[in-house]
């Protein structure tokens, strides 16, 4: 069992959301909390203060609490906005649910996911004003109040709704401020991805948020000076506690993205000090830069400079970002961190972004844990590796092999109270105060936590053997051409599997280097790799035989981890 008694910094207790909008107005008053556009093409951008952001959040609250709500049930659904933080945190400081729900979500969705919740009240982005109009006409649901971001015509106007709490709060309105919080109440809904059908309502209570967000203050520090680019969707935990809810504990400025095109050019222009992602994006990232030095001549020289800084560190003697500056000015000038999540990144990459100077730190949770369990921080890291537990948190291995793998399994105050209207399903993860989350893993002797896969996605040989498809999929990816890709085990005459890959190349990086090819002739020429450089440093039983190669993305959640079951339905027919 592995209780992490790592943490370098003190941190501080976080007890409810009342208790950080107290922070807000108490220690950060006058610190730029959010800067956005409202348009891409905006050349200004509105920045609000921690003291404005306080004063949004406590009249939303003290205005939805006007409303006569029978299941105290709120919903938000947008993009990355200003509005979603306030919605958030309003709802939660009024003593109400808020039951946050994807922005990616097609309409018929959305309708199943606001009936399965019993919300009495949605606030929404303009871009979903049909789908609520729908629901309004055909009254399935218990929605009573609509609330517009956009002031849209037909619904209670947003702005309309914060002036009348402004005035609740200036008439010395106490219903807002007499609000008992208990922490350790069901508080917020989150449904897991998947079909509607399928997607479980994960029940969290604000002390499980806090209690991740306490731990996180002890092992990553960040400052007050930071500036954090929101791209990651914020009904998401991952963004929503890491980046929004311990960004904003500690006064830093959140700087929403304009969009995946954009990330680029907003780490420059905003002056961006840290991102949280995935790998998939430090992956593009990485690819870009490495081919870039590689243009330039300079790949002999990098590998060098990165050898001789490395040799320097271990001195305590740091020129990194005097060494690299080049490469700096064109990823973003002030980047110091990035916290990636959500799947295995390549070593090769964490190497490369922490040799030229970027604390690069990989976290291991899930929506059921909210979210991180793990981590790594400024001092403790290994290349590879998920990190270590958090401060107050267990994690052990189920049934261990004799490679020392198993079952990822945690206890904590992070672990979430149930699954909503969904006992069987609990009582398949939660086991004698025990999380299993069905991912596979195992320790160092260190205690650092290297996750080996998924669970229902190994593929197990006739022989007995385990294929870890995410250990192919990482060698795959470092291919120069490819995107990304799927290993799966395909069905075969003798009651075995064949393991096969799908494999998307990047259709401009195919065409420059190989021009005037036919897509049949790059199946070849992935194929040829496939044999000669990811075969060949495998055992036999492990070989790729069959592959499909396309550049058609594979189906993806909007954290972009990819939904394999729908692939294998797509590859499959059925």
């Amino acid at each position: 069992m592995k209780k992490s008694k790592r943490k370098l910094y003190e941190g501080e207790v976080l007890k409810d959301y009342r208790e950080l909008v107290n922070r807000y107005k108490n220690r950060y008053a006058n610190n730029v909390a959010f800067e956005y556009r409202h348009d891409v093409h905006d050349e200004k951008t509105i920045k609000v203060t921690y003291a404005e952001f306080a004063n949004d959040i406590e009249a939303l609250g003290s205005s939805l609490l006007t409303l006569n709500m029978e299941n105290k049930r709120v919903a938000i659904i947008a993009p990355n906005r200003y509005e979603w933080c306030v919605s958030y945190l309003a709802v939660g400081t009024a003593g109400l649910t808020v039951v946050p729900l994807d922005k990616s979500l097609p309409d018929n969705e959305i309708e199943s996911l606001i009936i399965r919740s019993k919300v009495d009240t949605v606030i929404f982005d303009n871009k979903y004003s049909e789908v609520f109009k729908k629901i309004n006409q055909e009254k399935k649901s218990s929605l009573k109040y609509y609330i517009c971001m956009d002031d849209t015509d037909g619904f209670i106007k947003y702005s309309e709704i914060l002036s009348k709490g402004r005035e609740l709060l200036l008439a010395d309105n106490n219903e807002y401020n007499n609000v008992q919080i208990n922490p350790d109440e069901i508080s917020i809904i989150l449904f897991t991805s998947g079909t509607t059908s399928i997607a479980k309502a994960v029940a969290l209570s604000q002390s499980n948020i806090c209690a991740d967000v306490t731990a996180l203050s002890q092992i990553a520090k960040i400052y007050e000076t930071d500036r954090f680019l929101s791209f990651l969707p914020l009904h998401h935990t991952f963004e929503s506690t890491t980046t929004f809810l311990y960004g904003t504990s500690c006064g830093i400025t959140i700087v929403f993205c304009d969009g995946l095109k954009y990330i680029q050019r907003n780490l420059k222009e905003f002056n961006i000090t840290g991102f949280v992602c995935v790998p998939l994006m430090l992956e593009i990232m990485y690819k870009k830069m490495m081919k870039t030095i590689e243009e330039q001549g300079k790949t002999k020289l990098v590998n060098t400079m990165r050898k001789i800084t490395r040799g320097l560190l271990k001195v305590k003697i740091d020129v990194r970002k005097k060494v690299f500056k080049q490469i700096f000015e064109s990823l973003g000038p002030n980047l110091r961190m990035f916290i990636s999540g959500g799947a295995a990144i390549s070593k090769e990459a964490i190497k490369a972004f922490r040799d030229i100077g970027i604390n690069l730190l990989q976290g291991y949770g899930l929506t059921e844990t909210s979210p991180v369990l793990a981590g790594e921080n400024d001092v403790y890291k290994r290349d590879g590796s998920v990190g270590f537990a958090l401060p107050g948190i267990d994690i052990k291995i189920d049934k261990p092999n004799s490679e020392g793998i198993g079952e990822i399994i945690a206890k904590g105050p992070v672990v979430m109270h149930k699954y909503l209207d969904n006992e069987e399903a609990t009582n398949e993860v939660l086991k004698d105060g025990w999380f299993h989350t069905g991912d596979l893993g195992k320790f160092d002797k260190d205690g650092f936590l290297f996750i080996t896969g998924r669970k229902k996605y190994v593929i197990v040989l006739k022989n007995g053997k385990n294929i870890f498809p995410e250990e192919l999929e990482i060698l795959i990816n470092q291919l120069g051409y490819v995107s990304e890709s799927m290993v799966y085990g395909k069905p075969d005459k003798d009651d075995d599997l064949t393991i096969c890959a799908k494999i998307v190349y990047n259709a401009e990086e195919m065409e420059k280097l190989y021009p005037n090819k036919s897509k049949e002739e790059y199946h070849d020429i992935v194929w040829q790799d496939i044999r000669n450089n990811i075969n060949k440093q495998m055992p036999a039983y492990k070989y790729i035989r069959e592959i499909i190669v396309t550049d058609e993305p594979l189906i993806k959640t909007t954290t972009q981890k990819v939904k394999r079951e729908a692939e294998m339905k797509k590859i499959f027919g059925n």
